[in-house]
């Protein structure tokens, strides 16, 4: 079988060689990243936390048990696309409904295949993440491409959030045919409105199995519209790009807090500490990985967590009413913060995992408790 060449170009002036995956000729720009889950690929590339970027995937042998229509975390693709080092041909598990490689053409995503994505995340974690194209064909000329990579967006400033976010308010109803420890139609006593900056659906069930019925609102719904239906509670979910270009959402919860008790995951994280004074800054190369070390500053216990972030917030900024309850273990960054005087509090990272462990599965319960 005759393959298709491709290029990787990084705005730093890198190009790397491989073959073409994915829809074949598909444009594919972005931010290039990494992440270091061993499983979990479908849920990651479904993740519209990235949207706008290109996912390396450290782990060498990535499709080899295909894609199934239940384990998506949104209605398609939201990265840019992959950069594997094999792409497996064969699929070998009961709940595959397709290849990995055809889930990529139907999306109409590209990627590249054969590279050695050890150097590549060498590079990223000493240099940063960057910019980067990756082409299809023949006669592809380096440095064209590296232009083009030099003119993708940059992420810092970027309002991603009304992008992936829905258009209109709607009440979760999925099923939950799968489960870890809570029973899910018993305790449905709680209603919560959750802004949808970017959601992924494991939060929507997750937050049905602590006993919420969630009613999601679009990113630009305002502090009105949703106080309007009264929730028990209200839940600030995560998200792509850069916090502080979310204006109109820092406002909104602004307006929220105090109101009702408040819970955010990631994107959500970071809106709520800018709401209340404090100040985001965008990390090296970020977090984003399923076996992330997190100390519990309140309790003294330590939760490996899946993360997926490039921004943190600055702890020197937090004001006197916040309390930072959660530490990254690899790098002492800001990983939870409560408010002393509000019923309202976040995390950096995902307790819904999916993929990862559920070591902070706590969290939803913690809000139930709350409301």
């Amino acid at each position: 079988m005759t393959r298709v060449p491709a290029a990787l170009a990084l705005e730093n002036g890198l190009v790397v060689k491989g073959y073409a995956i994915g829809a074949i000729g598909a444009a594919c720009e972005g931010e290039l990243v990494f992440n270091t889950a061993m499983t979990g690929y479908q849920e990651i590339i479904t993740d519209p936390s990235y949207r706008g970027q290109v996912v390396t995937f450290t782990y060498p042998h990535i499709g080899n048990y295909g894609v199934n229509e239940a384990d998506v975390e949104s209605d398609r693709i939201q990265a840019s696309g992959i950069v594997v080092h094999e792409l497996s041909s064969t699929v070998s598990n009961f709940r595959a409904s397709q290849s990995l490689q055809q889930y990529l053409e139907r999306n109409e995503i590209a990627g590249i295949e054969g590279v050695d994505t050890r150097m590549i995340v060498r590079i990223l974690r000493s240099e940063g993440a960057m910019r980067c194209v990756i082409a299809h064909g023949e006669n592809l000329v380096d440095e064209e491409l590296v232009e083009r990579a030099r003119q993708v967006p940059d992420m810092n400033g970027l309002d991603l959030a009304s992008v992936v976010t829905t258009d209109a308010s709607y009440k979760w109803v999925e099923p939950t045919d799968w489960d870890y420890g809570v029973t899910t139609e018993s305790k449905k006593r709680f209603n919560v409105a959750a802004i949808d900056y970017g959601i992924k659906r494991n939060i929507m069930r997750r937050l049905q199995s602590h006993g919420c019925d969630v009613t999601v609102y679009p990113a630009t719904a305002s502090a009105a519209e949703i106080l309007e239906s009264n929730p028990d509670g209200i839940f600030l979910s995560n998200g792509p790009g850069d916090p502080a270009a979310v204006g109109h959402a820092i406002q909104t919860v602004k307006e929220l807090l105090g109101k009702k008790p408040i819970f955010g995951i990631c994107l959500g994280h970071q809106i709520m500490a800018l709401a209340v004074g404090a100040k985001t800054y965008k990390l090296k190369f970020g977090h984003r990985g399923a076996n992330h070390p997190v100390k519990n500053l309140v309790t003294g216990k330590i939760e490996v967590t899946s993360q997926n972030h490039g921004f943190a917030v600055d702890t020197e900024s937090l004001p006197g009413n916040v309390e930072m309850t959660h530490i990254n273990l690899n790098d002492n960054t800001c990983a939870g913060i409560r408010l002393t005087d509000q019923a309202a509090f976040a995390v950096q990272y995902h307790p819904e995992a999916s993929p990862g462990p559920h070591d902070s599965d706590y969290l939803f319960e913690q809000f139930v408790s709350q409301m």
